[in-house]
C-alpha cells in the first residue's frame, strides 16, 4: 500500500471513529450502536464528556483517551480527545496526545508523538491532518523533525 494509502486510510479511520455521526450520509461504522465507557461522565445540555479511561466502540473500531469531550448529537461539533489517544481499526493503530475532530469543517487533527501502523509499516510525525470530506491527508513532523517511515512491499504472485 503506497504512503499516501496509508495515510489516507488511518486519517479516514480516525474521522469515523471520533464522533458517532459524520453528516447525514456517512457514520462512525454504518449505523451500528455505539458503546462508551469511562471512570467519570458529565454530560451537560446536549453534550457528553467521557473522563478517566474513556472510550467509544462501533462495530471493530475503538478510540480510547484519557478524555473524551464534546460529544453532541445535535449538530456542528467539536470532539476533543486528549490523553493516551489510541484508535484502533482492523487495519491500522494511531497513537498521539491529543486529537479533535471538527464537523462543521470536516477535518480531524491529531497531535503529539503520533504513530500511525499498518500491518509492519509505521508512519511518525508531529501532527496528521485529515478532511474526511475531500479525502486530502498531511503528515508533519514538526519542530525541526521529519515524518519518518517504515514500509514493507507487498509481494505479488504465489
Amino acid at each position: 500500500m503506497s504512503k499516501t494509502r496509508l495515510l489516507t486510510a488511518a486519517a479516514l479511520g480516525l474521522g469515523l471513529m471520533a464522533l458517532p455521526t459524520i453528516g447525514d450520509a456517512q457514520t462512525f461504522q454504518g449505523g451500528q450502536p455505539i458503546t462508551w465507557g469511562a471512570d467519570r461522565v458529565e454530560y451537560v445540555g446536549s453534550t457528553l464528556n467521557l473522563i478517566g479511561r474513556a472510550e467509544l466502540i462501533q462495530g471493530d473500531n475503538r478510540l480510547r483517551a484519557d478524555r473524551i469531550a464534546g460529544l453532541d448529537q445535535t449538530g456542528d461539533s467539536r470532539v476533543e480527545a486528549t490523553g493516551n489517544v489510541y484508535l484502533v481499526t482492523p487495519q491500522q493503530t494511531i497513537r498521539g496526545d491529543h486529537a479533535v475532530f471538527t464537523t462543521s469543517n470536516d477535518t480531524v487533527i491529531l497531535t503529539g508523538d503520533v504513530i500511525l501502523t499498518q500491518g509492519e509499516n509505521v508512519v511518525t510525525g508531529a501532527r496528521l491532518v485529515y478532511n474526511t470530506r475531500t479525502e486530502a491527508a498531511q503528515m508533519e513532523g514538526g519542530s525541526g523533525r521529519r515524518v519518518q517511515g517504515v514500509f514493507h512491499p507487498q509481494t505479488r504472485g504465489n
